[in-house]
C-alpha cells in the first residue's frame, strides 16, 4: 500500500538521484508510525535496483533481500546493537560488491547502539566504501551522539495531516473507527494500526490517571495492573498524554488533541514541572527494555502525580535512575 505523505519525500530523493547528490549516509528521524522503516526499505530498493521500483514508497510488511543489503538491529536476546556487529558491518561493506552495483546497510534503531559501537562507525560513516549508502533510522534523537548525527544527511518525517492519515488508515481497514486510535497514535498512522487494537487499555489507563490524580486512586495498585502492560506501550502513552498536557496548559483544551486527562486533574498539576515530568518519562522511554524495574518506576511516578508534581525533583529522579542502571 502506497504511503501516500512520503510523496514529496520521494520526489525529493529521485531529484537527488538525476542530479547525482546523493549523500552515502542519511539519518531518517521522526516519530514511531510515521514510515520511516518503509522508507528505508525503498531507499534501499532503490539503491539496488530490487524490482519493483516502486514510483512511491510503500509498506511492503518485510525487509527486501538482496546479497548487498545488511539490516542490522539489536540481536533477539539483547536491547542495544554492539561493537561486534557494527564491527563485522563495517568489514562488510569493505568487500566488493556480490552484483556489482553499491552496497546498502540500515541500522534501527540507530540510538540503540551502545557508545562503542557507535565510535566504530564513524569512520565508515565520514568515508564510506565505494557505493555504499548508510540509512540510519531513529524515533528519538536523544542517545544518538552528535558525532553520528553531525555525519548523517538528516531527512525527518512528520505525521501528515489528520485528514490523509484517515484517508489512509480508511484503505487499510475499511469502515473502522479510526479517528480515536489516530489522536491517540500522535497522528502517526502506522502506529494508530496497534493503537486501534489498545483503545480500550487507553481508556482504562486514563480512568486510573484520573483517579490518582484526583486522590481516588492508589498509585501503589495503579502501578501494580499497569506493570504487566507492555512497558514500551505505557511509556509512550504516558508521554502523549503529558505531552497534550502542557499543550493544553499553554493553548488551551480545543488545541489539545486527544487529552484523556481531566480539567479537574489538569488544574492540580504543578504546572512548569509538567516539563520536568515529561523529561522523565522519555529519559525513561530511552533506556532498553529490562533494564529497570517498571513496577518501582510506575510506582514513583505515579505518587508524584497524585502530589500534583509538587514534589517532582528532575534530578533526584534522574540520579535514582543512573544508581538503579548501575546495579543491575
Amino acid at each position: 500500500m502506497d504511503i501516500s505523505w512520503h510523496e514529496s519525500f520521494a520526489k525529493s530523493w529521485r531529484d537527488r538521484v538525476l542530479h547525482q547528490r546523493l549523500p552515502h549516509a542519511v539519518l531518517l528521524l521522526g516519530p514511531v508510525g510515521t514510515g520511516k522503516r518503509a522508507a528505508a526499505e525503498w531507499l534501499a530498493c532503490l539503491s539496488l535496483g530490487i524490482e519493483p521500483a516502486f514510483d512511491l514508497p510503500q509498506y511492503p510488511g518485510q525487509r527486501p533481500e538482496h546479497a548487498d543489503l545488511r539490516w542490522l538491529s539489536p540481536p533477539e536476546d539483547k536491547d542495544a546493537i554492539g561493537i561486534d556487529q557494527v564491527r563485522a558491518l563495517v568489514a562488510d561493506l569493505s568487500l566488493t560488491s556480490y552484483e556489482g552495483g553499491g552496497k546498502v546497510a540500515v541500522i534501527e534503531p540507530a540510538n540503540s547502539m551502545t557508545a562503542n559501537a557507535a565510535n566504530s562507525l564513524l569512520k565508515t560513516l565520514e568515508e564510506p566504501p565505494g557505493d555504499a549508502l548508510l540509512i540510519l533510522i531513529a524515533d528519538r534523537k536523544g542517545r544518538l551522539p552528535a558525532t553520528i548525527f553531525s555525519r548523517c544527511q538528516r531527512i525527518d518525517f512528520a505525521p501528515p495531516a489528520t485528514d490523509v492519515g484517515l484517508a489512509w488508515l480508511d484503505r487499510h481497514r475499511p469502515g473502522a473507527a479510526w479517528a480515536e486510535a489516530l489522536r491517540v497514535a500522535g497522528g502517526a498512522p502506522l502506529a494508530a494500526i496497534a493503537a486501534f487494537d489498545n483503545l480500550e487499555t487507553g481508556a482504562k489507563m486514563a480512568r486510573d490517571l484520573n483517579a490518582v490524580g484526583q486522590g481516588k486512586g492508589s498509585p501503589i495498585e495503579v502501578a501494580a495492573g499497569w506493570a504487566k502492560l507492555d512497558c514500551a506501550f505505557v511509556l509512550n502513552w504516558l508521554s502523549r498524554q503529558v505531552q497534550q498536557a502542557i499543550v493544553a496548559v499553554n493553548a488551551g483544551p480545543a488545541r489539545a488533541d486527544g487529552l484523556l486527562i481531566d480539567d479537574f486533574v489538569l488544574r492540580r498539576m504543578d504546572r512548569p514541572n509538567l516539563f520536568c515530568y515529561l523529561d522523565i518519562i522519555n529519559r525513561l522511554r530511552g533506556q532498553p527494555g529490562g533494564s529497570f524495574n517498571l513496577q518501582l518506576t510506575l510506582e514513583g511516578l505515579l505518587i508524584d502525580w497524585a502530589g500534583g508534581l509538587a514534589e517532582c525533583d528532575q534530578q533526584a529522579t534522574i540520579d535514582g535512575m543512573e544508581l538503579m542502571l548501575a546495579k543491575r
